[in-house]
Formats: C-alpha cells, structure tokens, sequence
C-alpha cells in the first residue's frame, strides 16, 4: 500500500492564506504583519537568517502559537486560534526542527497515530498498512516494533515525516527537515521530497540548504527580523540586493 491518495481541493484559490500575522513576545515582535498564499501543488520555501521568524511563522500556521494579531486560513476557513490537534485535523501537519517523536510509542505506533488523529483518519489495520508503507518510503522498512530510542536522530527525523504523511494533510510543513543529513542523505531527502511535490503535495519548507531550494521550490518567501522582505521566484529572490544584505550584511552585499 502506497502513501494514501491526496484528496481533491475544496475550494478554488490559495489552499493556504496568512493575512497580516503578527506575533509579540513581550516587547519581541518575532512575526511582523507578514502576508503570503500557497497555492495548491505549490511547494513554497521559507527562509532567510537565523533568528528571522520563520519557525514562529510555522508555529502560528500550525497551531502550536496563537498570533497576536492577523488571519490564517486553510481553504478559505479560519484557523487561526484554532487548537493545534484541530488544525492538525483540518489538513495541517508538520515536522519540527528538534525533533518531536512520541517516545512511550513503537516506530508503527507514531506512524499510526498521524493516521489516525490527522486529516484523512483511518483505523485499526487499515492504518497499520499506511504505516508500514511510509516506513519503507523513508527508508524504515523493518524497523516498525522498535522503540523511538533505538533510532538515529536521522532516523527520526525520518519518523517524524512518515508520521507527518500518514495524515495526509492538505499542507506539508517542514521545518529544517533537511538539516543534519550527509550528502548521501540530503540526496535522498530532496528526491523524497521532489516526489511528494510530483504526487501535488502542498508543502512549505523551512531550509538553509540552498541546493535544496533551488531544485526544489517554485517560490520564496524570505523573512528577517520578523518581516516579509521578498516573496517571488527562487532566481529572482536568491538576487535580490535587500535578500543578500540580510543573509550577507551591508558590506557585503
């Protein structure tokens, strides 16, 4: 059994809309009014510098932060402020930068529970069969009765997609999923991730491996010091002079 068939769009337009989020820490404005789309199919890199909002920005989108002030909709329904696990269910899941695995759980078992809890439930052997596929298509295969803490962080983060997959959402959010991979790895990782867009996976990528931006995005949003600075194509962006100031600074730009 493959990774469970996407299911066709509900609405017409962007899949994915933040209008105007902004988050405040304290006197910390880590997310400044920053607007974007992702259509449906669109594989969208987010980037810019350490420190520039971008994980934050996954956060909101995810549920794990609440904005401040500022709307994200998913196929034209509200969801910001939505719980987390009912943003999961309405089709959005995610991977984290430090990775978050369900540790009292079997390898199946955390594959199983982004089938069951996410977006297009299923259950019983049904799931255990969309498990065990996505496990060989991370390179997991016969490691399922395992316990998370026999695995490699690598392999993790490898669990940690499939789990993501497993609830076949309507938008893939991975944060630095490719971070941390040897170049034999990073290979892997960016074909996997070239066939989830092939299939018409809806993802936004949070990376600084540009390899994998330029073979892999149709676009960029780039952020610094909590700002949208440039949104466009990956050619046009990676050449903009406010872009490489920030990644570069002044002198060097």
């Amino acid at each position: 059994m493959s990774v469970p068939a996407l299911a066709p769009a509900h609405v017409a337009g962007p899949v994915l809309a933040v209008d105007g989020a902004r988050k405040v820490f304290g006197g910390l404005v880590a997310v400044n009014d920053v607007s974007f789309d992702v259509r449906p199919g669109e594989l969208v890199g987010l980037i810019g510098p350490n420190g520039s909002g971008k994980t934050t920005m996954l956060n909101l989108i995810s549920g794990a932060l609440k904005p401040t002030a500022g709307t994200i909709s998913l196929e034209g329904r509200r969801i910001s402020g939505l719980p987390a696990h009912a943003i999961a269910r309405a089709g959005i899941a995610r991977t984290f930068q430090l990775v978050r695995v369900l540790p009292s759980l079997t390898v199946e078992e955390n594959v199983v529970a982004g089938a069951v809890f996410g977006h297009m439930r299923v259950w019983a052997d049904e799931a255990h069969d969309v498990a065990h596929a996505l496990l060989g298509r991370v390179g997991l295969s016969g490691r399922g009765h395992l316990p998370t803490s026999a695995l490699t962080y690598i392999d993790q983060k490898r669990l940690e997609l499939a789990r993501a997959l497993a609830a076949n959402p309507r938008v893939i959010l991975l944060d630095e999923w490719l971070a941390g991979l040897n170049p034999s790895e990073l290979k892997i990782g960016i074909d996997l991730i070239a066939e989830l867009r092939a299939e018409g996976r809806t993802i936004i990528m949070v990376e600084h491996v540009m390899d994998a931006i330029r073979s892999l995005c149709d676009r960029c949003v780039v952020m610094n010091s909590g700002a949208r600075i440039a949104d466009g194509s990956v050619h046009d962006v990676l050449a903009d002079p406010e872009v490489i100031r920030a990644y570069l600074g002044d002198s060097d730009a």
